[in-house]
């Protein structure tokens, strides 16, 4: 650990700006239906409006780890958040779904350079006994982040247009450059080389696996365009390659090199664990919130702002509880919590999914929305402390890298996976209808025919069950975290000691 005058400061400072990168990603799914009808998209166009900046922030996040150890991470969080501020500026400024998608993926590298910086610093200046209070500030910054940016966002797509939701961040981003600037410390730097071969690896495999299964239903699951490529083709060529990375990954560890993916690691059981989980969680807080806003807005015909009000219990529940519980895990087994908030979440999706229908009553969904708060609340700090607790200080940087990572992976794969499920459900649930009539997503935005609404809101309530099924998984997952080792007392050693994973 090092010492810092004022670690709360610092990390103030630091979660302005990983502040801006949540409420983004929160504010775009409230947009989806408005981008869609202003640039005449379908849901597999929209979507990838999400996925391309999942995809770009996931592939990167391993190596923006290992830039902040060593270029420090003051220096590379400041970059990352001038590429995150102007590519915000170019999104807004986009006329065109293909020049939007583009300008989101340059977004997600500069998401990608920053968010490693705030868990590796939190390792760096907070003592063991205080990080879970810490984290528990982290994980009331998602809460609040989910609360401000759907609200902030249906306000603004409502009354200045889409474009708004990205040239808000322009304001931001500028205030976090200043902050950063006068706030937080320059830290010790570390020695290491970059895996190129291991970056170009995974982003060839995520590309494939995620273009398989979000374009998947749009050429029913065979041939692409009448060439020798078929969809099932490319899933099954981004294992394979995912394989290869990680034997490279393993060859180059063996041989004394600095791989992209530590997996000495995962040696660690909840470390493992941990990883395993946030990766469900990803999935799920991406899946089910870009079902349930099209939703709202489509076969309810609720405005943003009005969708975005339904969000107000879980978002103020998870933002008021969060410290709480980041206060308790410095002495309860995280598991408990984590256990809890994944099996309090699933319930949330499958209530919701139970009063998808275009006849219930709005305030209703805001019930299920409290349940939601309650189980978020539970699951960000207390999984990201049990993963990276038994980290060596030195470890900081590949093991937060790796974390965002395996969010951020679950994150992709969630917006794919739903985007394919919801036009399977779709074609599955909408009856014949008469000529002229098309039961296209084609600028899915704009109003849907009255006959469709039952059927649509059967397709949605059918697909927002994928998420709460993977959270089941996740919370078997989580409930075999060891119970954290002891946290060192002032004078001791112990952290020193813990073994180097690679």
């Amino acid at each position: 650990m090092e010492t810092v005058a004022r670690p709360w400061l610092a990390l103030w400072s630091l979660v302005v700006g990983f502040f801006m990168i949540l409420i983004d990603t929160t504010i775009v799914f409230v947009a989806n239906p408005s981008i869609g009808k202003a640039l005449d998209a379908d849901i597999t166009a929209v979507v990838w409006v999400t996925s391309a900046y999942l995809l770009s922030y996931a592939v990167l996040l391993l190596i923006a780890g290992r830039l902040g150890d060593r270029f420090g991470p003051k220096r590379v969080y400041i970059a990352g958040l001038a590429v995150f501020t102007l590519a915000s500026l170019w999104c807004g400024l986009s006329g065109d779904i293909a020049i939007l998608i583009l300008a989101r993926t340059v977004q997600g590298v500069g998401g990608a350079l920053m968010t490693p910086q705030t868990m590796a610093v939190i390792t760096r200046i907070f003592p063991p006994d205080r990080r879970g209070a810490a984290m528990g500030l982290w994980g009331a910054t998602a809460g609040m982040a989910i609360l401000v940016g759907p609200i902030l966002g249906g306000v603004l797509v409502d009354s200045l247009g889409w474009e708004w939701i990205f040239f808000i961040n322009v304001p931001i981003g500028i205030v976090a450059f200043l902050l950063v600037m006068r706030n937080v410390p320059e830290l010790k730097t570390h020695s290491h080389s970059f895996d190129v071969l291991g970056v170009l690896l995974s982003a060839v495999a995520m590309f494939l696996i995620v273009f398989g299964i979000q374009e998947g239903q749009t050429y029913k699951w065979g041939t692409i365009d009448g060439g020798p490529f078929t969809v099932w083709g490319l899933i099954i060529a981004g294992v394979v390659v995912m394989a290869v990375f990680i034997g490279w990954q393993w060859w180059l560890e063996r041989r004394g090199g600095e791989p992209l993916l530590p997996l000495g690691l995962f040696r660690d059981r909840n470390f493992a664990l941990g990883n395993a989980g946030i990766t469900v969680v990803g999935f799920s807080i991406t899946a089910y919130p870009l079902a349930s806003m099209i939703f709202y807005q489509v076969a309810l015909g609720l405005t943003p702002t009005q969708s975005a009000l339904l969000l107000i219990p879980m978002a103020v529940l998870t933002g008021a509880l969060s410290p709480i519980v980041g206060k308790l895990i410095d002495r309860v087994n995280p598991r408990w919590f984590a256990v809890a908030g994944m099996l309090l979440f699933t319930l949330a999706i499958y209530w919701t999914s139970v009063l998808m229908t275009p006849d219930t009553p709005v305030w209703m969904f805001l019930l299920p929305s409290a349940v939601q708060g309650l189980g978020m609340a539970c699951i960000f700090g207390p999984i990201a402390n049990a993963t990276t607790r038994n980290l060596a200080p030195r470890q900081a940087g590949a093991g937060s890298g790796v974390f965002n990572t395996s969010r951020q992976i679950g994150s992709v794969l969630g917006a794919a996976a739903m985007a394919a499920l919801i036009q399977a459900r779709i074609a599955a649930e909408f009856p014949p209808l008469p000529p002229g009539q098309a039961a296209s997503t084609e600028g899915f935005g704009a109003a849907l025919p009255q006959v469709l609404h039952a059927p649509f809101a059967t397709a949605m309530g059918q697909s927002v069950l994928l998420p709460a099924a993977v959270l089941l998984v996740g919370a078997l997952t989580v409930a075999f975290f060891a119970k954290p080792q002891p946290i060192p007392q002032p004078g001791d050693d112990a952290e020193a000691e813990v073994p180097a994973a690679g």
